[in-house]
Parts: C-alpha cells; sequence; structure tokens
C-alpha cells in the first residue's frame, strides 16, 4: 500500500465471488470477478506561500506528467483486457481528500472454455467416493474405539476421475451443462490471473506486460482475488451446509478449539490452491509424525529422571568430599573440590546415559521413513487432487528481469522476443554473491568468538566475586546468559541476512520466479544452518578439545580455551538447544500472532478516512478484503520448519525432549497459520504444485547429517563409550570410574610452585596420553563407522521396500487413464467413417475385410476368456 503523500496509485483486485454470494450475469450466463481499480488524491483549495511557488509548481508538473503516464497505461491495459473478452465494471469510494476507484471483471464461457484447454486444466469424467483418508481414523476404527480427532465438514468437495480439458469433448465431461458451476472458483481464478499476466500496457519491445510488472512499478498497487463473503459466523442460527466456505475453513479448521481436530484438507485445496494446501497436508503430516517421537523422546528423559540416583560416577562424585582436589578452572581462580558439582553431576546423567543413544538411533530412523511415508501420502494427494502430472509451462520473465533487462532475445521454446540477461554477467554477478555469503558467515563466526570470550569473562567474574553458590554455579550462569544473547544475535542476524539474500538475489538477474525462489531459498538456508547450528556444534565438538594441561593450557586471545562445565559438555548443548530452538519458536509464534493484526489495523485505519464518508452502511466485499493485509507466501513457514526439523533430528542425542517441544509449537503453528490465511491475508491466486519442492531436498539432507552428526555426539561428546570399555576392562559396576578419568597435574606444574592437583583426561604423570586414551580412540570410530553403516544400510532398506506410490493409487492412475483414452478417443468415428483420400474402393473393401475379421477374432477370445479356457 502506497502512503498518503503519494498523490496517484491504484489497486488490482481480481477474483470471481461465489455466484450464490455476488450472483451471475443473467445475460451471458458469467460469474461476476472484481478486479483492477486507483486511487487519487483530491488537491488541496489551500493557498501555499508565494516563496514556495516555484519549486511546488515544477513537482507539480512533474507528478502530473507521472500521474498522466500511469492513466495512459492503465487505459490501454483496460482496452487491451475489453479485447481479450473479458467485461469489465467500475466501482468507486470517494471522500473529500481520496478516491479509490475498483474494476471488477467477469469472464464469458467461451473465455473459460479455451484457456481451460491451454493451460492443461483437469476436467471430471467420472464421481468417485471421496472418504476420510486417515490412517489413524482407520486404525481405530477397527479397534472399535471412538476417535475424538474425527469431525464431520459440510460440503466436502467431491472427488472424480479427471482428464486434460478439451473443448471439443465438452459433452463428454460431467457437469458441462452447467456453465455456472462446471469450472471451481480456483479454476476461474486462474484463468483470469492467466490473462492478466499476458495483458500488453505498455511497449512489448519493453516487456511491459501483465499485472505484476503494473504492481512492481506502482501503476496498481496490489493485485489479489476476492474472499468468498465474510469468515464470521451469522448471528442467526443457519445450517452448516449454508455456511459459505471461508466461514466452513473458519468455523472447521482455524479456530484455535480445532487444535485436535483433523484438517479439511479438500476444503483448504478447494479455496487456496493446491499450493497451500500441500504445505499444510504436509505441516499436519509431521505434527502427527513428532507425536511417537515425542512420547519416546519423553519416555527416555523421565527413565533418566528415575534412574538418576543409580549413577555410579555420579555418586562417586557426591561422596568424595574433600578427596579429589581440582586444577582451578582459569588462571587467577582457585583450586576446588569435585564434590561441589555434586548436583550438576546428577542433572548431566539425565542427557548422558543409555538411553539417549537408543533414541539417537530412532531418530534415524524416524526421519527417513517420516520422508519415505510423506512421499506416499504426497503421491496419494498428487493424484487426488490432479497434480501428479502437473508440471510447469514455460514460465514468463519475472515482472523486475523484463524491467532491468539490458537487451532482447528470441525465446528458442516460444519463437518470442523476450528481455535478456548475458549469462556471463550473471555468473559474474553470482560469483560476487557468493563472496558477500561468506563475509556474512565470517561475521556469524565472529559473533561466535564474542559469545565465546563474553561466556569466558561471566565465568571469571562469577569466581572473583567471592560467593560460594555464584563461584559453583558461574559455569551455569555463564551458559545460560551467553545462549540468551546468541538468541538474540541469531534472530537479529537473520532479519539482516533475509532482506540482504533479497537484494542479491534481484541483483543476480534470474529470468523466471521458480529460478529466483530457489536462488533465494539456497541463500537463506545456508546462511541459517551457520547461523542457528554454529553455535551447538561448537559446544558439541569443539568445546573442551582444545584445553590442553595444566602447565601447557591452549589460549585463544590470551584467554584459556573453554573447558566443559562440570556436568560435562552433552549438559551445555541440552542447554543451548532448549534455549535457541524454544526461544525461536516463542519468539515466531508471538511475531505471526501480533504482527499480522497490527498491519491489518494500519490498513483499516488509513482507509477508514475513506470509506468514513460512504453513503452506505456497509462496505462492498472488495472494500472490506482491501482491508486486509498482503499474503506473505510460504517461504517464511517452511523456512522455520525445516530448521526445527534439525534441531529435533541433527542434536536429539543430547536433548530427548525436542520432538515434545516441536509436537507442541507445530500444534500452535497450525492455527496460527490458518487464522492468517482464513482472517489477516487477502485470498492468494490459486497455485498448482504437486509436492513441496526443494524443501524435500533439504530435509532428505538433514535427516542424513542427522546420522552422522549424533554418531560423533554419542562416540566424542558422551561419556557413553568411556564407561562402557571401563566396564569391558575394569569393573562392570563402574567401581572407582571417577578416580580413573581423573589425572594427576604433571611435575612440571607442580615444580612451578602450585599445588598437586586433578583435571579429567585420561593422561600420565608427564601430561602424554594413555595406552586406554588410544584405545578409547579406537573404540570411537570403530563406533562411529558401525553406527553409520548399520543405520545407512537399514535405512536404504526401508527407502527399497516401502514404495514411493501405494498401490491403490498406480490402481487409481490406470483407472483414470483408461477412462480418459475411453472420453477422448475418436476410434468408433474412424471405424464407421471411410477416409475421402481412399486410393481405391478395392483398399476400402479390403479395409472392410480386415476391420470384421479382427471383429470375429476379438468375440472368439472373449468367449474363450468366459468360458475359462
Amino acid at each position: 500500500m502506497m502512503t498518503m503523500k503519494i498523490q496517484y496509485t491504484s489497486h488490482v483486485q481480481i477474483l470471481q465471488t461465489s455466484a450464490q454470494r455476488e450472483g451471475t450475469s443473467s445475460k451471458m450466463g458469467k460469474r461476476r470477478l472484481t478486479c483492477p481499480g486507483w486511487e487519487e488524491k483530491i488537491p488541496s483549495k489551500k493557498h501555499k506561500t508565494q516563496g514556495s511557488k516555484g519549486s511546488e509548481q515544477r513537482g507539480k508538473v512533474g507528478k502530473a506528467k507521472g500521474r498522466a503516464a500511469y492513466e495512459n497505461q492503465r487505459r490501454r491495459f483496460h482496452r487491451n483486457l475489453l479485447k481479450a473478452g473479458l467485461l469489465c465494471e467500475k466501482e468507486q469510494t470517494l471522500s473529500e481528500r481520496r478516491s479509490i476507484h475498483y474494476l471488477k471483471l467477469s469472464a464469458p464461457w467461451d473465455i473459460l472454455l479455451y484457456y481451460a484447454e491451454e493451460l492443461c486444466m483437469r476436467a471430471p469424467l467420472q464421481a468417485q467416493p471421496n472418504p476420510d483418508n486417515n490412517t489413524s481414523d482407520r486404525f481405530l476404527q477397527r479397534l472399535l474405539l471412538p476417535n475424538p480427532m474425527y469431525q464431520h465438514v459440510p460440503n466436502k468437495p467431491l472427488d472424480y476421475y479427471t482428464c486434460a480439458f478439451r473443448k471439443s469433448k465438452l459433452q463428454r465431461f460431467l457437469g458441462s451443462e452447467c456453465q455456472a458451476t462446471y469450472f471451481t472458483n480456483t479454476q476461474r481464478s486462474r484463468i483470469l490471473y492467466e490473462i492478466l499476466s499476458r495483458t500488453l500496457y505498455g511497449k512489448r519491445k519493453h516487456a511491459e506486460v501483465g499485472v505484476e510488472r503494473m504492481v512492481k512499478e506502482g501503476i496498481y498497487t496490489a493485485a489479489f482475488p476476492l474472499h468468498e463473503g465474510p469468515y464470521e459466523l451469522p448471528e442467526f442460527k443457519v445450517t452448516p451446509e449454508s455456511l459459505n466456505p471461508r466461514q466452513i475453513l473458519y468455523q472447521y479448521w482455524s479456530r484455535w478449539s480445532q487444535w485436535y481436530k483433523y484438517q479439511p484438507l479438500d476444503h483448504i485445496r478447494e479455496y487456496f490452491g493446491e499450493k497451500v494446501a500441500i504445505y499444510f497436508a504436509w505441516l499436519g503430516f509431521y505434527t502427527a509424525w513428532l507425536l511417537p517421537a515425542a512420547v519416546i523422546g519423553t519416555c527416555v528423559f523421565i527413565s533418566g529422571v528415575l534412574t538418576m540416583g543409580s549413577n555410579t560416577p555420579a555418586q562417586e562424585i557426591c561422596q568424595s568430599e574433600d578427596k579429589y582436589l581440582m586444577c582451578p578452572l582459569c588462571d587467577t581462580c582457585k583450586n576446588w573440590y569435585i564434590s561441589e558439582i555434586c548436583p550438576m553431576a546428577k542433572v548431566g546423567y539425565l542427557f548422558d546415559h543409555p538411553g539417549t543413544v537408543f533414541f539417537s538411533i530412532f531418530m534415524s530412523f524416524w526421519a527417513v521413513t517420516f520422508l519415505e511415508y510423506w512421499k506416499r501420502k504426497n503421491a496419494t494427494l498428487a493424484h487426488h487432487w490432479d497434480c501428479m502430472d502437473f508440471q510447469e509451462d514455460e514460465e514468463r520473465p519475472r515482472p523486475e528481469f523484463a524491467a532491468m533487462a539490458p537487451q532482447m532475445e528470441q525465446n528458442p521454446v516460444t519463437g518470442v522476443k523476450e528481455p535478456y540477461f548475458p549469462e556471463r554477467d550473471r555468473l559474474s554477478r553470482i560469483f560476487t554473491g557468493s563472496m558477500v555469503i561468506v563475509i556474512m558467515l565470517c561475521v556469524v563466526m565472529i559473533f561466535l568468538v564474542s559469545v565465546i570470550m563474553y561466556r569466558g569473562i561471566v565465568s571469571m567474574m562469577m569466581y572473583h566475586t567471592g560467593n560460594s553458590i555464584l563461584m559453583t554455579q558461574a559455569g551455569n550462569i555463564a551458559n545460560i546468559s551467553s545462549s540468551m544473547v546468541n538468541l538474540v544475535l541469531i534472530l537479529l542476524m537473520s532479519q539482516v541476512y533475509t532482506s540482504l539474500a533479497e537484494k542479491l538475489t534481484r541483483w543476480e538477474m534470474h529470468r523466471t520466479q521458480s529460478l529466483h525462489e530457489d536462488a533465494f531459498t539456497f541463500k537463506v538456508f545456508i546462511f541459517q544452518f551457520v547461523n542457528f547450528y554454529s553455535s551447538p556444534f561448537y559446544v558439541a565438538f569443539f568445546k573442551g578439545r582444545f584445553v590442553g594441561y595444566p602447565g601447557e593450557y591452549g589460549k585463544l586471545m590470551g584467554m584459556r580455551n573453554e573447558d566443559c562445565g562440570p556436568g560435562g559438555c552433552l549438559i551445555e548443548l541440552a542447554q543451548q538447544l532448549f534455549i535457541i530452538m524454544v526461544g525461536k519458536q516463542i519468539v515466531s509464534n508471538v511475531q505471526e500472532f501480533l504482527v499480522p493484526k497490527v498491519k491489518s489495523w494500519r490498513q483499516r485505519r488509513q482507509l477508514a478516512k475513506v470509506r468514513g464518508t460512504q453513503i452506505l452502511e456497509e462496505p462492498q466485499r472488495w472494500e472490506e478484503d482491501y482491508e486486509l493485509i498482503e499474503c506473505e507466501g510460504l517461504f517464511e513457514e517452511y523456512l522455520e520448519m525445516v530448521i526445527q526439523f534439525g534441531f529435533i533430528t541433527i542434536f536429539v542425542a543430547a536433548f530427548p525432549l525436542a520432538p515434545l517441544f516441536a509436537l507442541l509449537n507445530n500444534w500452535v503453528e497450525i492455527r496460527l497459520d490458518a487464522q492468517k490465511f482464513v482472517c489477516e491475508y487477502r485470498r492468494p491466486v490459486a497455485e498448482r504444485a504437486q509436492h513441496i519442492g526443494v524443501w524435500f531436498l533439504i530435509l532428505e539432507a538433514l535427516s542424513q547429517l542427522s546420522v552422522i552428526v549424533n554418531a560423533f555426539l554419542i562416540a566424542f561428546t558422551s561419556d557413553f563409550l568411556p564407561r562402557l570399555l571401563y566396564q569391558y576392562e575394569y569393573d562392570s559396576h563402574l567401581e572407582g570410574y571417577l578416580n580413573f578419568s581423573l589425572s594427576y597435574s604433571p611435575h612440571s606444574y607442580v615444580a612451578a610452585n602450585h599445588t598437586l592437583c586433578r583435571y579429567k583426561a585420561f593422561r600420565d604423570e608427564d601430561g602424554k596420553y594413555t595406552l586406554f586414551y588410544w584405545k578409547l580412540l579406537a573404540v570411537r570410530l570403530g563406533f562411529i563407522i558401525a553406527f553409520e553403516h548399520v543405520v545407512f544400510f537399514s535405512l536404504r532398506c526401508i527407502d527399497w521396500m516401502v514404495p514411493d506410490i501405494p498401490e491403490s493409487v498406480e490402481i487409481k492412475v490406470k483407472r483414470e487413464r483408461y477412462l480418459a483414452k475411453q472420453a477422448l478417443a475418436d476410434n468408433q468415428e474412424v471405424l464407421l467413417t471411410v477416409s475421402p483420400s481412399s486410393s481405391s474402393p478395392g483398399q476400402s473393401v479390403a479395409q472392410c475385410v480386415r476391420m470384421c475379421w479382427c471383429c470375429v477374432v476379438t468375440a472368439c477370445l472373449e468367449y474363450m476368456c468366459c468360458a475359462g479356457l
């Protein structure tokens, strides 16, 4: 929406309204549509001062030229729309200072037929049952148990066997006799938007084509379909079947009370199109699969709580009292006793016990199995929604690309001259953009080092206070506060980089919207991956690895390298994951709840001045929809879920409660997204899609990476393998493990007037690694190799055993193709018609004899089959 300072802007609003609510044209059988308009600021009558009159006059002349150019472009655009066969009506909202003009469009029946065939839309051939396809519902029905998640949603769309629409075969399609209801609302909106995207408004050689570019250039300020009525339920009681589609979605989907109900995916697809419906189907499927992961993760955590008292190393720490004097944790710190960390040793067992090893293996299988079964679900939905064979047509150039391209070249596919940007220049820009990405990743690393230094400074400050409680909890205070600081930096960097990546992607001049979106997705995900996961990776694999030993400590910028806290690095990693993951979810949900409402309030406030002087008591449908905010697409929604998927799979060995928090967040996420689309957003143009796109490849990469990361976590970060090896070689009950895992300070350290102390490592009195360390290293590497090979082999077996397309869907596809051949074939006409170009009557007779002979053979074969021969 343009600001009030701009004197002349325009709006485009596109989409047919429901015939039941907006009415149909009795003259030509057309559906009413709502479309372009423009906004004018009425000049003020106040006189200006004499000194500023000259500059204001020049400004007025420039603005007048701009308004005249825009008016000419709009006028030409409207003329071309009429030439394309659309019918237009104008509406106006007028006030003392501003007026908004609306243009309503309707597409005649012939136009709908023409573009339905050109866009390869699917038309119904035969109706079939459309039962609720929920595995859990069928399972509970077999057990004769009630299903609280099920609900009956009225006006469920029918299911059909379909084929590509052909105008010449119109009579063979179901419902073709009723022109008002033959095409669905989403199909009509897609046709109308296609016409608007092809219509010329300026010079063709400058690619001044399409409503999208007009919106980008400010000729219009918006382009969106209209909702089919209000979402609020009527004050009087009505039957559910009489509600409009938007009210049905609000009543049975987007309300908070429906959080445990199945999503009405067919209704979502019917109203918003396949692309939006696929997202909500994937989000619901992902949330359902999180339920078993959350249950098992919670059980693993509870088992750790119940067995915490039986942890022998923790008992030895708590009972040691003054037995083990530990070396100072910093250069200016004092010695301390290991018994002081008794509470942290017990808590550390919650995140580092044999159950976490089992859970990490389970989650590796869970991730790949989830993706395999999503393929099956996706194939079922793609066929059910007629998108299985959908492919993008030759895409038009993006509006910004068309406006900024320096030259024109002939398209090798269409043969039409289009804007062209030299490939060599694009590659150089992509290379430059890659350097910017590398620089931004270096900035993330700098912030990570800053957080590490902050953690060290806070720890030293806590130690120097002299307070026993602060000294004991110095590491926890530093870790928790640094994680919060890190979360703030992550969120700030995310906002900065997203806007930077958007500008870089536009600057790279990608020709089509799909190429632009893929490049933008790649940039943002690479940055977000490093931004969110760099700190957990550091804690898991680098912290405590380069500490050294007393007398030979490793240092960075004059400060001793960080060592793991008293409870081990795994508990610090769990703290990091909890704060970053849960904190990110809370901030995102608050933003998704408040930001749309604030934007909508500002939009209504700006339009209240215009609509306040209207004579009509109630605003029209197009005026109410213009008060809503623009739909922001699904990129941010997918990105948030993919980042969450990484948290619950890559680092699940350290945080078994991650699936539980993800499940709770997704229950809220579904309703927030549903409310935005139904109540807060303008209705998006219905787009077709057969899968979630490049996000599935990212999910597959994360699931493969999770296997490797969890193997290294168990091998090098957890104490599972050191304890296991000690049990095998020394004591099966871990008696004496604490003393065995603590080394004595070297002679050189004691000779430098330091007290003899202990530190956690497998080193001898000279600071060199013991034989047990090298055995442990071999066990760790062997465990990683065995873990990866067993898991990856099992995952390949799962991939091989689970077909991507269910057998029932394959049968339906074959049935649909058979019906399509029967409906569109002209075989009977060919058999009964003698070709006029036959060379001789003899040939025609011979052809008839051959056809008759074929009929006899076919009849005999059919008889033999029926007789069982």
